[in-house]
């Protein structure tokens, strides 16, 4: 059995440049299959190759897999827009090959799994959850011929023109037991983050989050049928952490890695032997990680080592201008925390990049723009705006569908990448949303004498090349929250 995972050519958010890595799930789940002997097992990434859809196709049908799989783990480009591209990609390469199955998972489709295979005749299987076990388990299946895959946990897919679903998968308890991702299935040599940041690479290191936001994406890569799961942190080791960045640098010449994991530093003791671990064997390669404020302020002692170590940016999410709003989406940190993880990490001469949202339902002018004036004052070096975006399953995707908002079987997934107003507020328009967002982000830029603070800092090169990035693009968020402009 030949499987071939196919990434798309598709663009990334206005804030990001041009921002291309390899795909964490595809590295991962390729890894797993190929351990287990699962067939012949290759990688093709039109993205990174900048491949037309047309020689992407040509591709594809010299290739003749007997499955596609398609979908992602993080939206650290494009939000959910991607599975536009995704979705497309499946029809083209069902016309092209009608005996290939394609199976289809993670971001989005597990919160949006029954809506997908009905709106989607061309993709054969969703998998709902956790990729590897289920995926090993429906390629054996398809491999002998099974007819009977209802019984597999964690697929989905359709029986007599009516979606079926197995019963829940149990999560992967121990990390550690999958392979290091296998970067060899890659052009490692084609990625780049931010324009500037190259050779590049974002990882992976944990899954689950135990703060539950209730508008994080995240909330559309879990089964539904089990909430525990997205609350259920798991966690690779600092050392096998360290082994995938050593490989990354070493023998890929990797210079810069991003930890897309939602918090890095849930875990003191295993940042900390991270930092240590890198140190000790000599690398040279930077980092930025994802991390939430109350846990930064609590380990502010080890932000020196974690300097020493090759981070020289954090981002820490701003989202809301007062404790209240926190508290009500369920952001369990306060807005002092936030102001003292910006103030700590500039003392260290580590820049930041701090996430606001526009669109929450109980926005209104006054408070979306007390918000900006919030980001503004605590003074994050990066701002990065995103328009409420409800993920599948989550709070806000609820609340929004019962209050018509949101229609699940009619969305335009073109424009579902955060960077576009796809809700309106109780007391505001989606038009109206675009406008203060747009309005927030000029606001922040336009401002000289930051301008001038950030270029004359000591942060590291690739900091400053960042926010140079963020000054030349910041405007075409404004073409897609208010013009419709389509970037993903």
């Amino acid at each position: 059995m030949k499987t071939l995972f196919v990434m798309p050519k598709v663009g990334a958010w206005a804030s990001h440049g041009i921002h291309k890595a390899p795909n964490q799930l595809y590295a991962q789940l390729g890894a797993y299959l190929r351990e287990k002997n699962i067939g012949e097992i290759k990688v093709l990434d039109a993205r990174a190759l900048d491949m037309s859809t047309e020689e992407m196709l040509e591709e594809v049908k010299k290739e003749k897999p007997d499955v596609v799989i398609l979908g992602d783990m993080v939206h650290s480009y494009g939000g959910f827009a991607v599975m536009w591209y995704f979705n497309e990609t499946a029809r083209l390469i069902k016309k092209l090959c009608p005996k290939t199955k394609i199976i289809v998972g993670g971001l989005w489709y597990s919160g949006y799994f029954k809506e997908t295979l009905e709106q989607n005749p061309w993709i054969d299987f969703v998998y709902i959850g956790e990729a590897e076990l289920t995926v090993e388990e429906l390629l054996l299946a398809l491999e002998n011929g099974d007819k009977d895959l209802e019984n597999i946990p964690g697929v989905a897919f359709r029986k007599d023109g009516q979606v079926v679903r197995g019963p829940h998968r149990e999560l992967i308890k121990d990390l550690n037991t999958l392979p290091l991702p296998a970067y060899d299935l890659f052009p490692m040599d084609r990625y780049v983050g931010h324009t500037y940041w190259r050779p590049f690479v974002e990882i992976i290191t944990s899954r689950g989050c135990p703060n539950a936001c209730s508008f994080c994406y995240e909330w559309s890569e879990f089964d539904a049928q089990s909430p525990k799961d997205f609350l259920t942190w798991r966690a690779k080791s600092s050392k096998r952490v360290v082994d995938e960045l050593e490989v990354l640098e070493k023998k890929y010449g990797v210079k810069v890695v991003v930890i897309q994991d939602d918090t890095y530093n849930v875990d003191a003791k295993r940042l900390k032997e991270t930092c240590d671990e890198i140190l000790k064997r000599n690398l040279s390669i930077k980092w930025v990680m994802l991390g939430i404020a109350r846990d930064w302020v609590r380990q502010k002692e080890l932000i020196p080592l974690m300097k020493k170590a090759g981070m020289f940016m954090g981002v820490v999410g701003i989202e809301v201008s007062s404790d209240e709003e926190l508290k009500k989406i369920g952001k369990n940190i306060t807005t002092s925390q936030v102001k003292e993880t910006i103030d700590v990490l500039r003392e260290n001469d580590i820049a930041t990049v701090g996430t606001l949202l526009v669109g929450l339902e109980d926005d209104s002018e006054e408070v979306i723009k007390k918000r900006c004036a919030f980001a503004d004052e605590i003074d994050p070096d990066v701002l990065w705006i995103g328009l409420v975006t409800p993920p599948p399953g989550s709070p806000i995707w609820r609340s929004a569908v019962k209050r018509g908002w949101v229609d699940p079987n009619h969305i335009d997934l073109k424009l579902w990448d955060f960077q576009h107003p796809v809700v309106p507020t109780k007391y505001l328009s989606k038009e109206q949303v675009g406008h203060l967002a747009a309005w927030g982000i000029k606001q922040f830029y336009n401002n000289p004498k930051r301008i001038k603070r950030i270029m004359e800092s000591n942060y590291d090169i690739l900091a400053k090349l960042c926010f140079n990035d963020q000054l030349h693009n910041f405007m075409r968020f404004e073409k897609a929250a208010t013009k419709g402009e389509i970037l993903v």
